[in-house]
């Protein structure tokens, strides 16, 4: 299985949060990211994206069809992504478009197997395979590299 880690690209800073936009740089990250990501992506991949309205715009820069879930959303534990996604026993790729502190605080419980607040910066993803050794980190993609 691999799971890949999309937090959400740059967003305004206003309220109510579920309906925060991107910002212009935000929606050029979410682009810039799409773009490497798409062609990699393994088949089959589901996405599941947070309802907040920032991330739904990120995941709609990939140009795929998703599914909202309450298990990755912005109150989501790292058990409910765990749940939400079958981590690690899906065949084939989830994509979770999520929110910090959940997605940082995730990735530190894949590779240490305890929860830390790790830093996922905005429109940044880390991307994970469940190999028979073990989780292995496979990349890691600023959207300033991408």
């Amino acid at each position: 299985m691999e799971l890949i880690l999309w937090r959400h690209a740059d967003a305004e800073n206003s309220s109510p949060d579920a309906l925060r936009k991107l910002t212009d740089r935000g929606r050029a990250q979410a682009a810039r990211v799409a773009a490497w990501l798409k062609p990699r992506l393994p088949q089959p991949c589901d996405v599941l994206v947070s309802s907040a309205h920032r991330a739904r715009e990120t995941a709609l820069a990939l140009g795929m069809p998703f599914a909202i879930s309450a298990g990755v959303g912005v109150d989501a534990r790292t058990a409910d992504i765990i749940a939400a996604t079958d981590w690690p026993g899906r065949a084939g790729a989830v994509l979770v478009v999520g929110h910090q502190p959940t997605l940082g605080r995730l990735a530190a419980r894949l590779l240490t197997g305890s929860e830390a607040d790790w830093e996922i910066g905005r429109g940044a993803l880390w991307w994970f395979r469940q190999t028979g050794g073990g989780t292995v980190l496979f990349a890691v993609l600023d959207p300033e590299l991408a």
